[in-house]
């Protein structure tokens, strides 16, 4: 009898459902062994794509602060299907896992879809996504979620090149950014060679026994650390907590409090970002094996 796998994201530029799509195409071929059921995650008030500028970085503090949305209700085709495997594609969105990612998790029907059962992580991301997994795993954890595998694609070229094609990306809708700029997110290469992981993943579902996979994973590419953005993300969560927490108590000042947070991320990105770089890699000689002991941890479950 063929086992079901469930592949759950949530995409605005189409990413995201290129990945996942491209990631389970060995188990689409064998149709004798998986089924494959795939549920888009869809807000009934959808986010904008493009982004207006203003939109976007309003949509700052109700996203680091986890609050949910709204979503439309799988439908009882997807519900009422019994799971052997999770692929749960998801995005990052401040630090944070998407607004529809955390209302998914949030919702009454993700205990039935994930209470129980083997999950593999599958994220695309400009670079910043490892203190999201942890924001995730609590929920795992809530869930009763067994995390057995992650995948997480990125944009690869230097940070600021990165903020620079995906700001373009966000609010305009087209990847490929103005000359001489590069195609923004991950690599058509890489989105289109995910298959690779899922041919590794496939031989472990088959067996149900994941022992060794993510190890396989990490090998071929599918999670790259660089401590450097750790640290980043480290600072950046406790100064979003501050600034989204501002925002949230005090409603009648907004826009303002949003617009100081904008400043103060630009000011972050552009100024205090390459000297803590530079801080950083003069010290690696120090916090070498921390760093190493760093990159194993966030490689893994």
């Amino acid at each position: 009898m063929a086992k079901n796998i469930l592949v759950t994201y949530y995409t605005q530029t189409g990413q995201l459902e290129e990945i996942v799509k491209n990631l389970t195409k060995p188990f689409r071929d064998n149709q004798e062994e998986f089924t494959v059921t795939y549920y888009q995650i869809k807000p009934k008030k959808d986010f904008p794509f493009p982004w207006p500028k203003d939109v976007f970085f309003d949509t700052f503090p109700e996203s680091y602060l986890q609050v949910p949305v709204e979503l439309e209700r799988p439908s009882d085709e997807v519900l009422n299907k019994d799971y052997d495997l999770i692929i749960f594609g998801y995005q990052v969105w401040f630090l944070t896992p998407s607004i529809p990612i955390i209302s998914f998790l949030k919702s009454d029907f993700a205990p039935k879809l994930l209470s129980g059962k083997p999950l593999i992580t599958v994220s695309g991301t400009r670079n910043m996504w490892m203190l999201s997994q942890e924001k995730l795993k609590v929920y795992f954890k809530e869930l009763n979620v067994n995390l057995v595998g992650n995948v997480a694609l990125v944009d690869r070229h230097d940070n600021y090149t990165s903020v620079i094609t995906i700001l373009n990306w966000l609010q305009t809708g087209n990847k490929v950014s103005p000359k001489p700029w590069p195609k923004a997110g991950v690599s058509d290469e890489e989105i289109n060679s995910a298959s690779k992981f899922g041919e590794i993943i496939f031989p472990f579902a088959k067996s149900e026994n994941y022992e060794g996979m993510q190890e396989e994973l990490v090998k071929n590419g599918a999670v790259e650390i660089r401590p450097f953005l750790v640290k980043v993300e480290k600072v950046g969560n406790r100064l979003f907590t501050v600034f989204s927490r501002i925002i949230s108590k005090n409603p009648q000042k907004r826009k303002f409090w949003v617009s100081v947070y904008k400043f103060y991320l630009m000011l972050a990105i552009w100024v205090i970002s390459p000297i803590v770089l530079i801080l950083f890699n003069l010290t690696t000689p120090i916090f070498w094996w921390k760093r190493k002991k760093q990159i194993k941890y966030y490689q893994g479950v």
